[in-house]
């Protein structure tokens, strides 16, 4: 014979906004979890721009740093700029403050109609690839050593 066991009801809610606290509340738990594993988190967030003499914005790359790594989430230059080495300008300051920070590795991904080739052209090499994402195309993750 088993015992059954009865649970109060549980509601789910579906939302198309994200509510800042609950995201913080549910990062900060699984962070938690993580932690009893791994070492202490040492997430931060790194931006490098790039403007002109009047101040446009010209290119920028945002992501953050973990756990001996960097993790490049968009990189944009500006379509007058492309061709120009600002792209690997961005880039290697960012492995620059990455490797201050005691990163040992990049990653990030791109497509298959973005700039694989010029992230190879960085030293990067491809790790995975998943065809179909987004329909038609090819997202790509690439990573590389650092230092």
């Amino acid at each position: 014979m088993t015992d059954a066991i009865t649970a109060a009801p549980i509601t789910l809610s579906l939302a198309d906004r994200l509510d800042p606290a609950e995201v913080k509340h549910i990062h900060g738990e699984l962070r938690a979890f993580n932690e009893q594993f791994t070492k202490p988190y040492d997430l931060r967030d790194l931006s490098v721009t790039a403007r002109d003499a009047e101040g446009t914005l010209l290119g920028g790359l945002t992501g953050h740093t973990n756990w001996e790594w960097l993790y490049v989430d968009y990189l944009w230059v500006h379509e007058s700029q492309r061709g120009t080495g600002l792209g690997s300008r961005l880039m290697a300051a960012a492995e620059e403050e990455a490797v201050r920070r005691d990163c040992r590795w990049s990653r990030l991904y791109t497509y298959d109609f973005q700039a694989p080739g010029f992230y190879k052209k960085l030293g990067y090499e491809v790790w995975a690839e998943l065809e179909g994402y987004p329909p038609g195309h090819t997202q790509i993750w690439l990573r590389k050593a650092l230092g």
